[in-house]
């Protein structure tokens, strides 16, 4: 078994989609740990009415043996059941992103369905988004590349440039599994 750590993002209906989305992964993997949801302005979208609306984003861990070629395509398989489009449709409304972040240790790419993947993703020390939640989540876990803590990182990055100017806040939100 190891730490299985997704980044789950919606800018539609992102509560309810993110319930959904908890909910598949409680039946499928079992107990989650879940962090805070927050909300952020678009980051790397390409302007348009549709992608104006801010952005919603958790972090989500668990222990599993899946591989990483099954996580990603047990995640691509929820976000289609959810209504995500495929990237190539061009769409800008996301009811659910899910990306596999990191899976125990592993380091390096690795194959998928959808092609190839990197791992641990490097949205981790992009995004505020990203780095955030995982921080305060998993604080002492540390990062299988760099192999500083999580919260180390999210202490480097904000205070830093890269991360500061990625404005984002908490918002209200609860689950419990049945």
């Amino acid at each position: 078994m190891c730490l299985i750590i997704l980044g789950l993002g919606s800018n539609l209906d992102a509560l309810e989609n993110f319930h959904r989305c908890l909910d598949a992964l409680h039946e499928r993997f079992g107990e989650l740990q879940v962090s805070r949801v927050f909300e952020s302005e678009p980051v790397g979208v390409v302007p348009d009415s549709e992608a104006q609306e801010n952005f919603h984003n958790m972090v989500v861990a668990f222990n599993s043996n899946a591989s990483a070629a099954a996580l990603n395509a047990w995640s691509k398989r929820q976000e289609k059941s959810q209504g995500r489009l495929p990237k190539s449709a061009g769409a800008s409304r996301h009811p659910i992103d899910i990306d596999l972040l990191a899976v125990g240790e592993l380091c390096g790419e690795f194959a998928s369905e959808s092609g190839v993947m990197t791992l641990p993703s490097a949205e981790i020390t992009v995004n505020a988004f990203v780095l955030r939640p995982l921080a305060e989540l998993l604080p002492d876990a540390r990062h299988p590349q760099t192999g500083d803590t999580y919260a180390e990182l999210w202490q480097r990055a904000h205070t830093g440039h890269n991360m500061a100017d990625q404005r984002l806040w908490p918002v209200a939100f609860s689950w419990c599994h049945a």
